[in-house]
């Protein structure tokens, strides 16, 4: 179990921008993730009292970011940054996430990953309800492009 001060020290999001609390598990493939903070009435992503279905897009995306770090981690590096170039297939099954009672729990398997780019599909659920999925695709920016990673 990967805790929200480790998840941070992976990826560039910090502070409340770091959607994701703890990592349930993780392999070279997937990972599993939870989070509560879609409740938070300071989310940063919320416009007014409301966090509209569509920024799951963000925690999908987010848990490329998690996977990554974890995955150069383990390699004794650490992830490139990289830019969220492409969203696909993407279905939202609910209007807004901040009335939620329980906890999200996010899904992602890698698909595709070469030097400079990462491809990945996602699932967020709650309550064992798929509430949003989709395919992402992140570029490595930056000089570290042309250098493999994770």
């Amino acid at each position: 179990m990967r805790s929200r001060d480790e998840i941070a020290a992976l990826i560039p999001h910090q502070g409340l921008m770091c959607l994701w609390e703890s990592v349930a598990e993780w392999d070279e493939a997937r990972i599993l993730a939870r989070s509560d903070g879609h409740r938070d009435p300071a989310h940063p992503l919320r416009e007014g009292a409301r966090l509209d279905a569509v920024h799951l897009c963000e925690y999908g995306a987010q848990l490329m970011a998690v996977h990554g770090g974890l995955l150069a981690q383990a390699r004794g590096g650490r992830a490139r940054p990289g830019v969220l170039v492409a969203l696909r297939g993407v279905e939202l099954r609910a209007a807004r996430i901040d009335e939620l009672p329980g906890a999200l729990e996010g899904r992602a398997r890698q698909l595709a990953a070469s030097a400079g780019s990462w491809q990945y599909e996602f699932e967020i659920f709650h309550a064992g309800e798929l509430l949003a999925s989709g395919r992402a695709a992140v570029m490595a920016r930056g000089e570290d492009t042309a250098r493999s990673g994770a």
